[in-house]
């Protein structure tokens, strides 16, 4: 009978026995995890994101996004600090807030900030380092309830959380290499035009980055969907959202032509995860305030 041993097996049979040991003790451990954590799985933080330094993300969103208020303010578009919807805006953002940290711990450090722009736009984002505009056209045209408020709100931080923007910059310069070293590499090998070779290339990079889209959506919806939950909004009210975002986009391509998924597909995946996050919500849940809705 054979044994394990170093004469047997050699310096390099043990370290790779030991590395996959080791491989199988992270997954254990990442199972675990998963299994006792309350709310929402997702996978890891994507290792593209690492490409680019997320303070130097962080800095160009800041100067974006003041000059995004520069702007509208020199417009007189910029909501003032006293307007019921963006004292609205701000009492959910504090109540999100505390719940993010356990998502990105940089987000302890981020100066969080909400704003209203007056725009028929039905759109809101939150860049990178906690900064969060909301177009009048979402609340208005949709009427938002508090809780779709807080599961937009959410699904927003979320991308800010889950580092998004830093992942589709990493991607963005990986595929642009890939793009143009497929592109040669093609025009050596079958001897065609470099410039269709590019096109080729590029084609196929953009194929990579419309399924990582959908991915990165759907992440936030579930992401955002707790962090709501936490801060004591009604979870279920994702549902209405997508129900209303279908409703006003009737003439929306095929999913398969989006980087979005479907609204159907997002209801559905919502519905699925309620049961992960309705315990959550009903402890946080408070009695409930005045909506502001209307205002």
């Amino acid at each position: 009978m054979q044994g394990w041993s170093i004469t047997g097996m050699g310096v390099r049979g043990i370290v790779a026995r030991m590395g996959l040991c080791l491989l199988a003790a992270v997954s254990v451990a990442q199972t675990v995890q998963a299994q006792t954590r309350e709310g929402v799985q997702v996978g890891e933080t994507s290792a593209f994101a690492k490409i680019v330094p997320a303070d130097q993300v962080e800095r160009s969103a800041a100067l974006q996004y003041q000059q995004t208020l520069a702007q509208a303010s020199k417009q007189r578009a910029l909501g003032p600090a006293d307007h019921p919807q963006v004292q609205r805006l701000r009492t959910i953002m504090d109540r999100l807030i505390p719940y993010t940290a356990e998502w990105n711990p940089r987000a302890q450090q981020w100066k969080w900030e909400v704003n209203l722009i007056g725009s028929n736009q039905i759109n809101a984002y939150c860049m990178p380092g906690g900064k969060i505009a909301f177009y009048t056209g979402i609340l208005n045209k949709l009427q938002l309830t508090d809780d779709e408020v807080a599961m937009v709100m959410g699904h927003e931080i979320a991308h800010a959380l889950r580092e998004h923007a830093r992942e589709r910059m990493g991607k963005g310069q990986v595929t642009e290499f890939a793009a143009r070293l497929g592109g040669s590499l093609l025009s050596g090998l079958l001897g065609i035009d470099p410039r269709v070779g590019d096109a080729v290339a590029q084609t196929g990079a953009n194929l990579a980055s419309l399924k990582f889209g959908r991915e990165d959506e759907s992440e936030a919806d579930l992401v955002g969907m707790e962090l709501a939950a936490r801060a004591g909004y009604d979870p279920r009210a994702g549902v209405s959202l997508w129900q209303k975002m279908a409703a006003n986009n009737k003439g929306a391509p095929p999913e398969w032509l989006s980087t979005h998924p479907s609204g159907n597909t997002r209801i559905a995946e919502i519905e699925a995860n309620l049961p992960k996050v309705m315990p959550l919500y009903e402890r946080a849940k408070k009695p409930a305030a005045s909506d502001t809705s209307s205002q």
